[in-house]
């Protein structure tokens, strides 16, 4: 027994219906539903492409791998020696340059200190060689000008 579905990629009357009432309520909808007769085809493709051998098929060994730190074996083992090693390395790479990046922060940050504590310093110093003048005016001038 072959039986067809009454809502189908296609030109029919309950897909034009269905079309006209959606431009009319909510166009949005009309402009779905002309989409879906146009190229609905295509989405038992797309569907089979998404599920079974395309992108989402190793999905979650990904994310575990990626994110969990643990990994698949493949069944060679000569293969998952050398994939632990090169994971091995990596992370003592990056533990490497994470230190390395610790350490220019930490310098920046002293290079920032010096800075300022010699802008304070020319503060101070060009604060206390004015001459006193009356206490309303606080005149601010710049010592680089």
């Amino acid at each position: 027994m072959h039986t067809t579905a009454l809502i189908r990629p296609a030109w029919t009357p309950a897909t034009i219906a269905l079309m006209v009432v959606g431009f009319v309520v909510f166009w949005p909808l009309g402009l779905a539903m002309l989409a879906y007769i146009l190229w609905g085809d295509r989405l038992d493709g797309f569907k089979r492409t998404m599920n079974g051998e395309g992108w989402f098929k190793n999905c979650s060994a990904k994310r575990s791998s990626h994110f969990g730190g643990g990994f698949n074996s493949t069944g060679n083992v000569a293969f998952d020696d050398w994939r632990s090693a090169e994971l091995t390395r990596l992370e003592e790479e990056r533990r490497k340059l994470d230190e390395a990046r610790d350490e220019f922060d930490a310098y920046v940050r002293e290079l920032r200190r010096a800075k300022d504590q010699d802008e304070f310093d020319r503060f101070m110093n060009n604060r206390k060689s004015r001459p006193a003048s009356s206490e309303g005016s606080t005149e601010i001038r710049d010592p680089g000008v």
